[in-house]
């Protein structure tokens, strides 16, 4: 079998007893990286110490993953402006922290007939959310319901500042 040091320099082709009394003396772990070589290919290691590494290296990748989370907004065609305007902060809202966002467009009975009401609706919150997004899937019927996906964009402009006082603030300074 091809022996290999701990360091990665080959120390040559060794028979097993003589691999198995070199690692006892250098108190490490006999360990077989490649069996189907010829020769088989044995590694001296201290096994616990590469287990470990694996672990340590396997934790970080974990640490580093980032995972996809699809947010949900569902819109009604006879939706209010105000309510509208509260659906699309909450739209940029869930892109800011980087999330898709899957907005749902639910027709119910005689609202069937007219889908491009709310393909109008979805393309006109596309429209006010255009900086922070762009569009992975384009509105699709779906049965009862119209489908389009948001991804956040990667040149996303700053927090808005809102300086709209409320009836509260008004009442507090006078």
């Amino acid at each position: 079998m091809r022996l290999i040091a701990p360091d990665g320099g080959q120390i040559g082709e060794k028979d097993i007893d003589e691999a198995r009394w070199l690692a006892k003396q250098l108190g490490l772990d006999l360990v077989e990286v490649a069996p189907d070589a010829r020769p088989p290919v044995v590694r001296l290691m201290d096994y616990g110490k590469f287990k470990y590494d694996q672990s340590v290296k396997a934790r970080e990748a974990r640490k580093n993953q980032t995972r996809t989370v699809i947010k949900e907004v569902q819109f009604r065609p006879k939706i209010g402006t105000s309510d509208f305007e509260v659906k699309r902060k909450r739209v940029v809202k869930f892109l800011r922290q980087g999330d898709k966002v899957k907005c749902t467009m639910r027709f119910r009975g005689r609202e069937m007939a007219h889908p491009e009401l709310g393909r109008d609706i979805l393309q006109r919150l596309y429209e006010e959310v255009e900086p922070y997004a762009e569009i992975e899937a384009m509105p699709k019927l779906d049965g009862r319901n119209m489908t389009m996906v948001l991804v956040p964009s990667d040149t996303m402009p700053d927090d808005e500042v809102e300086s709209e006082a409320t009836d509260d603030d008004r009442s507090e300074e006078e």
